[in-house]
């Protein structure tokens, strides 16, 4: 075998292949690539603090699609139930779905309370593990069965199933490309959408290293980091690109337009087949 195929071996076997500047895609394939022409928009996220960081991904979600669509912004919907730390078995996701509970209510631009329409509340359930479980040596085959049960439950209640693809630690990139593989894997055995969070915060490193997408504990998200993981679940689920949105979270026009296309750009590289 010769020297570079050795090296495209190795590459393939780490799973992920630089096609770029901070270009990586998971060795398998998404099977899942769009949710369109019925693009959810009302969500229920199930996670831990990657999503409650920086006032709420969800909050920040529902913002930018308002601002993408402010002919039918009161479509848009988005809530949260996070534990901090946990993983996929923490979460009791069928109670989450019963009648009349999470969902019932919620807030306007006004802060009145509005009663939401009985019946199914939310088009898609986005749900992450914890930030290691679907690549820790104990804690993946949780992830396995718990992927495979939670996707089972919320498409029992006419719900959409997606997986978040969380980002590496700040100091442990390596991460990168294993859960990319591992969340990649779970959507396609449970016909879910994977949304690439992880390698859209690989590739803004790449391309701009000194823009910190971290807290202090290099594990949850800066608000830029927030705000770019934001993006890539916009794009994911609608099908647009968050490039030009006017919605910025506060953040300085320079680095939201270039979070934004790191978005995009992550967001149309992953789902490429």
């Amino acid at each position: 075998m010769s020297r570079a195929r050795v090296m495209l071996v190795a590459l393939a076997a780490i799973g992920v292949i630089f096609t770029g500047a901070g270009a990586a895609r998971a060795q398998t394939v998404p099977g899942i690539t769009s949710f369109g022409p019925d693009f959810p928009k009302t969500g229920i996220f199930i996670g831990n603090s990657f999503f409650y960081y920086n006032n709420g991904l969800p909050g920040h979600l529902s913002l930018m699609e308002k601002a993408a669509d402010p002919e039918n912004k009161n479509a848009y919907r988005n809530t949260m139930v996070t534990i901090g730390g946990s993983g996929f078995d923490w979460h009791d996701v069928e109670s989450y779905l019963r009648p009349n509970a999470i969902g019932r209510y919620s807030f306007d631009d006004n802060n009145n309370v509005v009663f939401n329409q009985p019946g199914q509340l939310f088009d898609v359930a986005v749900m992450m593990d914890c930030s290691q479980c679907p690549i820790h040596p104990t804690l993946k085959p949780v992830f396995t069965e718990y992927a495979r049960k939670n996707s089972a439950i919320v498409r029992g209640k006419g719900i959409k199933p997606a997986f978040f693809m969380s980002w590496a630690y700040a100091d442990k990139p390596e991460m990168t490309a294993q859960l990319a593989e591992a969340y990649t894997k779970a959507g396609n055995d449970n016909n879910a959408l994977v949304i690439p969070a992880g390698l859209a915060f690989a590739r803004a490193i790449a391309k701009q290293p000194e823009l910190n997408l971290y807290a202090p504990d290099k594990r949850h998200p800066s608000l830029a980091g927030t705000y770019l993981a934001t993006c890539v679940v916009f794009a994911s689920l609608t099908g647009r690109s968050p490039v030009g949105n006017p919605y910025t979270a506060g953040i300085d026009p320079p680095t939201a337009t270039f979070l934004q296309t790191v978005a995009w750009e992550t967001v149309q590289d992953y789902y490429a087949k």
